[in-house]
């Protein structure tokens, strides 16, 4: 019997590539109840569709809801009887961000502290919020808002603890083949014999699958204590190194640097210095325990404290790099790869 036996897990986002990813992972457990919050209705009915026919047995388990996590009330009107959330709601696309930077704020900032008032007032057991490598030393709009989303839930730990409520967050990098990100593109731009289109090829990012990224989900909600912040170690590659892995896959059309976007980092943080002195390393994950520290001005400005950092972050540059070949494997363990490579006979 599991942690989640017959109880009632809800996923905010619940129709993106990383809710729904969650979904088919505990659909065939001895979950309960799933709860489905998103506001797409056109993609609820899709999921809806593909869920019918693909589990016919396990269906009945799943409800939906039409909400925003912008909405307290709808949030409310879905929650009575939940027993754990995973909140993936977000606004993350960089780009989008940075030219709509106070509608990252309202979902990726306000949605959150939306999502944590209306767990503690109706009793849910544990809640991990699903943060990224951006929000560790941000310089984009995106990378703030989850930066204080994850501050929302450290700052609200301690009383929902009091409350029964374990809030807790995950922090990923590069999740392969989600929705939006850029092994997608680059297999779209070889389709259509084009080149492909990089940014910087020595720019850095970690390189998780999905089945990774719900594993650490699934880490948290078993091992989190309040405002615990959880963090998969990954390997890295190059973006140079990835899209001549992704031809090696699907065919050489030419590679060609357009140069950075709005917002882009060099390489990607998962664990900044100043965490380090507060990270225990749990073998394939680490685990950064919540700052304990109360707002006593005379403790913080007479005693403060004598060390404030770590001697070094973890990174996407000081990480296991993957050669070309080592992500050619990667991209392997993917099931979006290994369908497309399926559907032009390339096995």
């Amino acid at each position: 019997m599991s942690l989640f036996h017959d109880k009632t897990l809800m996923i905010t986002g619940g129709t993106g590539s990383f809710g729904t990813t969650v979904l088919h992972k505990f659909l065939t457990s001895d979950i309960g109840e799933i709860r489905i919050f998103s506001r797409d209705e056109l993609k609820q009915e899709l999921l809806r569709h593909s869920l019918q026919a693909s589990y016919p047995e396990e269906y009945s388990k799943v409800k939906f809801y039409i909400g925003d996590v912008r909405d307290l009330s709808s949030l409310n009107d879905a929650m009575p009887g939940v027993d754990f959330i995973f909140h993936a709601a977000a606004l993350k696309e960089v780009p989008s961000c940075e030219f709509f930077p106070m509608q990252a704020y309202k979902t990726n900032v306000e949605g959150t502290d939306n999502v944590v008032h209306a767990a503690v007032a109706n009793g849910v057991k544990s809640v991990v919020l699903l943060s990224t490598d951006k929000a560790a030393y941000p310089i984009n709009a995106m990378g703030i808002s989850k930066a204080m989303a994850e501050r929302v839930i450290y700052s609200n730990a301690r009383v929902a603890a009091n409350r029964g409520t374990v809030l807790s967050c995950t922090r990923y990098g590069n999740v392969m083949c989600s929705r939006g990100s850029v092994i997608p593109l680059f297999i779209d731009q070889i389709k259509a014999g084009r080149e492909l289109t990089i940014t910087d090829p020595n720019m850095t990012r970690f390189m998780m699958n999905l089945d990774e990224a719900v594993a650490l989900v699934m880490y948290a909600f078993e091992h989190a204590n309040p405002g615990d912040l959880f963090v998969q170690k990954a390997d890295a590659s190059t973006i140079g190194d990835l899209a001549k892995a992704v031809q090696k896959l699907f065919g050489d059309t030419g590679i060609r640097t357009i140069g950075t976007r709005h917002g882009e980092k060099l390489y990607e943080t998962l664990v900044t210095q100043e965490e380090m002195l507060r990270c225990e390393d749990m073998g394939q994950y680490y685990r950064i325990a919540a700052d304990s520290r109360d707002l006593n001005y005379d403790k913080f400005v007479v005693k403060g404290q004598v060390k404030t950092m770590g001697d070094e972050a973890y990174t996407s540059h000081n990480t296991v790099r993957l050669d070309v070949e080592g992500t050619v494997k990667k991209l392997l363990t993917t099931e979006y790869v290994q369908q497309e490579l399926k559907a032009r006979g390339m096995e």
